[in-house]
């Protein structure tokens, strides 16, 4: 993914790439420390690790620069408290997806859970490659929320990651996940509203990785010279109040 933003972003006009930095101890041509990245850098984007972009929130909150893109998932409550504390000092745009139709979707979501009512039963499928080392995904998660706004409860009360063994009939109201992992899918993600005489179900494919890395690109515009605060795709997109205008440096 890094690799994938570096390329689309040094095919712009309007912004560089001022550094590249990995893990400590990496070696790779063009490498720099995280600090020189730090403060030659008026965005990062970051697609590392719930623990590593915890760190680095803390670290930009501390110089009050720069603002943040994080497209990391499974982030746990500690490390999601942190890059929240951090929002305070700097701009951070923290996203489980950066498609546009993936953002679309988590608002028709909202909707039909809205409009469907109790009867329908919602249950969200995902998946992705092998690799992928978090599950339900984030952007899962984020159908999962949309769905429980538009019911008007919250996610934690509802939500059924796991069904093995004798597991009873489902509970009304729950929102179920299931999972897939093999080969080198990149993403596909669907909703289905269930009852007794009809089945609607609302679904995303991922086609090429590309489009998460040019989404975050995107979002790294945006957020150049916002206030601080947290801000996720649904402001980059301006599907809520927009906030004061930034430019980059």
């Amino acid at each position: 993914m890094g690799r994938t933003v570096c390329a689309l972003v040094e095919a712009r006009e309007d912004a560089v790439v001022a550094a590249r930095f990995d893990r400590p101890g990496a070696v790779e041509a063009g490498i720099v420390s995280l600090e020189e990245a730090l403060s030659v850098s008026d965005v990062v984007i970051d697609f590392t690790t719930g623990a590593a972009s915890a760190a680095l929130a803390g670290l930009a909150a501390a110089r009050g620069r720069p603002a943040l893109v994080i497209g990391s998932t499974g982030l746990t409550e500690a490390e999601i408290a942190a890059v929240d504390a951090a929002a305070q000092a700097v701009a951070i745009v923290r996203t489980g997806n950066f498609s546009l139709g993936v953002n679309m979707l988590m608002g028709l979501v909202a909707q039909a859970a809205r409009a469907l009512g109790p009867d329908y039963d919602i249950e969200i499928f995902e998946a992705h490659h092998r690799r992928k080392v978090d599950a339900p995904s984030g952007t899962a998660l984020m159908l999962g929320q949309a769905a429980a706004e538009g019911r008007g409860v919250g996610l934690g009360q509802v939500s059924q990651r796991v069904r093995d063994g004798i597991t009873g009939p489902r509970t009304p109201g729950d929102i179920g996940f299931s999972v897939m992992r093999g080969g080198g899918v990149i993403g596909e993600h669907s909703v289905s509203f269930i009852s007794d005489e009809e089945i609607l179900t609302l679904s995303h494919s991922a086609r090429d990785r590309s489009l998460f890395a040019r989404g975050a690109v995107e979002a790294a515009r945006w957020i150049a010279g916002r206030p601080p605060g947290l801000y996720d795709m649904q402001d980059v997109l301006g599907l809520k109040a927009a906030a004061p205008p930034g430019g980059l440096a």
